[in-house]
């Protein structure tokens, strides 16, 4: 079949095999690229520096997740697994771009005589929490570093059957801010509705930190944390600009929660001397961040700024950096007075911040965007599901369960 890009309301329903594997290919050969030479100064080599070589990614599949694998793999040999819920392909319909990603991934590391293996399953059910733990002791005994990198619309609690669901929503009052789409230039008005009843705490259940501490737990009681090992989950703070829809609204609740979790897991690492994190990344395009209403406008312009500064960064790149800069460097790990772990340091800079305002300001409704990387923006949304890359012919018939 030919595999064309397919969207709806900024929701990708297709994806490319061989976009997808040539998306994981060239984040491989930065990580190499950078491990063992000096090709940055901005970036350290990973030659003399002790990353985790056992590592457990939960929701490895796509974003800051997968990079996570490509960054452990690839700049110091790290041994993985991967949690995620993907949909395989069929002759007519394409897989999630997940899937997709984690065979290429998982090729390439086994050529590269790593251990690389993958429980696609509901990463929130009790189920795959025992077969995650089984495929442990088999690979590695134990696990040195459990990264926790899981968005979802809907969480069931193992425990009670209850299902939450998410929602992305101000508290108190609509807020209305300009917004643009993926499929066009033109700002528009964007207004979301408060959450209302219990949205706001079934949110916290969902992406706040439940899931975390029993994930933690659970690997802690069967004795598969290695003495020292750390878990990170990954957050989002953000301008002030998003405050009212994000950091102020039900997710940013479910930060909190999450936030409020890494101190409660640290000390009850600290019998393996363990320590739990959360660090804050970078805004940037991702399956959910794109259909955020407010974030697409804010990215664009963020994205044009960073570029004309030199100091865009993609998922990679940030792990990358976060790995090396900030958790394994053999130093103290910095972080903010909320104890988190900053790699959005560049994003917001002040004078970065104050630009994107200046530029923000200049936006009008129904007008086309001004000094901004909406292109910029588009390409990574397409790329993340294998479309937009000069290598492949998109022309080409195409079997969606072909793995390349």
């Amino acid at each position: 079949m030919i595999i064309t890009k397919k969207v709806l309301r900024n929701v990708s329903l297709t994806a490319h095999p061989q976009g997808c594997a040539q998306y994981v290919q060239d984040q491989i050969d930065w990580v190499q690229a950078h491990a063992h030479a000096s090709l940055d100064s901005r970036y350290q080599k990973c030659d003399d520096l002790k990353l985790p070589r056992r590592i457990l990614v939960l929701g490895g599949s796509t974003g800051y997740g997968l990079s996570s694998r490509i960054v452990g793999a690839f700049g110091s040999g790290s041994d993985t697994i991967n949690v995620s819920f993907e949909r395989e392909p069929s002759q007519t319909k394409t897989a999630t771009p997940g899937w997709y990603n984690t065979m290429a991934f998982e090729k390439r590391a086994k050529e590269a005589g790593l251990k690389a293996e993958s429980i696609f399953g509901d990463a929130f059910s009790d189920e795959t929490k025992q077969k995650t733990g089984a495929l442990i002791k088999s690979l590695f005994g134990q696990v040195d570093l459990v990264i926790y990198s899981l968005a979802s619309p809907l969480r069931t609690d193992p425990k009670t059957g209850t299902t939450y669901r998410s929602v992305l929503k101000p508290l108190g009052k609509p807020f209305s801010a300009l917004s643009v789409d993926m499929d066009c230039d033109v700002v528009k008005m964007a207004t979301i509705e408060p959450a209302e009843g219990t949205q706001a705490e079934e949110t916290v259940h969902v992406m706040g930190g439940e899931d975390w501490a029993l994930w933690i737990e659970y690997l802690m009681q069967e004795n598969l944390l290695a003495e020292g090992a750390m878990t990170v989950s990954y957050s989002y703070i953000g301008p002030k600009i998003t405050y009212p829809v994000y950091r102020e609204g039900t997710i940013g609740k479910a930060k909190e929660d999450l936030e409020k979790t890494a101190a409660e897991l640290t000390k009850k690492l600290q019998q393996i001397q363990g320590k739990a994190y959360v660090s804050v990344n970078k805004a940037l395009v991702t399956r959910a961040s794109a259909v955020i209403p407010v974030v697409p406008l804010y990215m664009a312009i963020l994205y044009q700024v960073m570029k004309e500064r030199d100091l865009h960064e993609h998922c990679t790149e940030q792990i990358y950096r976060l790995f090396t800069e900030k958790l394994f460097s053999g130093k103290q790990i910095p972080t903010d007075d909320e104890g988190r772990v900053r790699v959005d340091d560049w994003e917001m800079q002040d004078d970065i911040q104050a630009e994107v305002e200046r530029r923000w300001a200049l936006q009008k409704e129904g007008e086309p965007l001004k000094d901004a990387d909406i292109e910029g923006v588009r390409k990574e949304y397409d790329q993340i599901h294998g479309f937009g890359f000069d290598s492949i012919d998109y022309e080409k018939d195409v079997d969606p369960r072909d793995i390349y």
